[in-house]
């Protein structure tokens, strides 16, 4: 948020939060601890059998902010910033974000996280672990210090396609559902198949109504039981400083989905090859709506950068201070989060006073957004403290000073 107003001058506030992001009491892992907890509460009556947990990377891109000596350069010398590795909790029931219950901001110095001491980085590349290296660690730790009462089911896009990590969770006992590339392999029978051309010869029924980019469509899908049988082959480097070699490992079993995207017309507006080790006893329909639930993690990042907090508009000149007030912002994030899965006629007519205050245009389809509440409950913190400050009567003499025709012809009262 912006200053507050009400005693304290914009510069006090400014110090304020500069000494508390500075504050070595104040570590990354006390600010997530909260996180977590409310994600699993919130758990137990927003899930019906499994907890969604998504996983994905954004880049936070700070290019102009040259005060910030610890950016790393991400693609190209222009390319600066950080980078976020974030896993939110989602409720199975119908897609709505919990609370992100793990994340790190991997800076030129440090590898900053919530669940875990902050790891020092080597200059350059050499050294950052690899992404699934590291999810892998950061799965493990959710799924050992997380007090679930229903079982979690971890969800990633195509950088996961990594046979090598999947045996790694496979034995650890953890639920994965992941997508993968069209050009990977499957074994069916006694038979190595890729995916896109095994994926023609499927049989496809349709599921259910989805809406995509906006568009109403409809979600036919296919499956079809394989076993990943290739070898491994790991990015990592040798002590020769060559990719070590391919390694063999025991066939894993699993199942194929094919999720179809079409609309009315019947064009195919998106395919997703996605491979699973649930259980039968999860229909594929369920696992093909989960894995389109994984947007919502978009929609954090969003909420982060544009839906009010402005993210990649931060002031502050560190990596480490970046990285608490991020962590700040997400607890306001499972706030709102939190306020719109209430139901109820008090809980709409709440939400509806929110977006009032927030000034933002919505779609006559979905009157109420997340952007809106947050920024809604922006507007309403500044207002308390306003009536803890100023009486109704100065009020009115503020507005009658300040527009003095408008005053009487709007609000009546000369």
């Amino acid at each position: 948020m912006k200053s507050l107003p009400d005693a304290h001058q914009s510069a006090t506030h400014t110090q304020g939060m500069r000494r508390f992001l500075r504050n070595e009491r104040v570590t990354p892992g006390k600010l997530g601890a909260p996180l977590l907890a409310q994600a699993q509460q919130a758990s137990e009556g927003a899930c019906d059998h499994a907890v969604l947990i998504m996983h994905d990377w954004s880049r936070i891109n700070y290019n102009r902010h040259a005060c910030k000596q610890d950016r790393v350069r991400m693609t190209h010398a222009s390319d600066l910033g950080y980078e976020l590795q974030s896993s939110l909790a989602v409720s199975d029931r119908h897609g709505d974000p919990l609370a992100a219950v793990a994340q790190n901001l991997v800076t030129g110095e440090a590898i900053l996280s919530s669940w875990r001491a902050s790891i020092p980085r080597p200059s350059g590349a050499q050294g950052v672990p690899n992404h699934l290296d590291e999810l892998t660690e950061r799965m493990a730790w959710i799924e050992r210090n997380g007090q679930w009462q229903r079982p979690l089911v971890h969800i990633i896009d195509r950088e996961a396609d990594s046979v090598g990590h999947l045996r790694q969770w496979t034995a650890a006992g953890y639920g994965w559902l992941i997508r993968v590339k069209a050009t990977s392999r499957v074994r069916v029978g006694r038979e190595d198949h890729k995916i896109e051309a095994l994926a023609r010869e499927l049989d496809y029924r349709l599921e259910q109504q989805v809406e995509y980019r906006g568009q109403h469509c409809q979600q036919w899908v296919a499956e079809c039981p394989v076993q990943l049988a290739r070898p491994a082959r790991p990015k990592r480097l040798g002590p020769d400083g060559r990719r070590v070699p391919a390694e063999p490992g025991e066939p894993i079993e699993a199942r194929l989905l094919v999720s179809r995207l079409e609309d009315a017309a019947g064009q195919v507006l998106a395919t997703w090859y996605l491979l699973s080790n649930l259980p039968g006893t999860y229909p594929a329909a369920t696992l093909s709506l989960w894995y389109y639930y994984r947007w919502r993690i978009e929609s954090f990042f969003k909420l982060l950068k544009q839906g009010g907090q402005q993210m990649e508009r931060w002031g502050q000149e560190s990596g480490e201070a970046i990285f608490k007030r991020l962590l700040i912002a997400s607890a306001a994030c499972a706030l709102t989060w939190r306020l719109m899965r209430e139901q109820g006629t008090y809980a709409e007519a709440f939400k509806r006073f929110l977006v009032r205050l927030s000034g933002r245009q919505t779609k006559r389809a979905r009157p109420v957004t997340a952007p809106a509440v947050l920024a809604g409950l922006n507007t309403l913190f500044a207002m308390l403290d306003v009536l803890a400050i100023y009486s109704i009567q100065e009020l009115h003499d503020f507005a009658r000073f300040a527009f003095p025709d408008l005053y009487q012809q709007r609000w009546g009262v000369v």
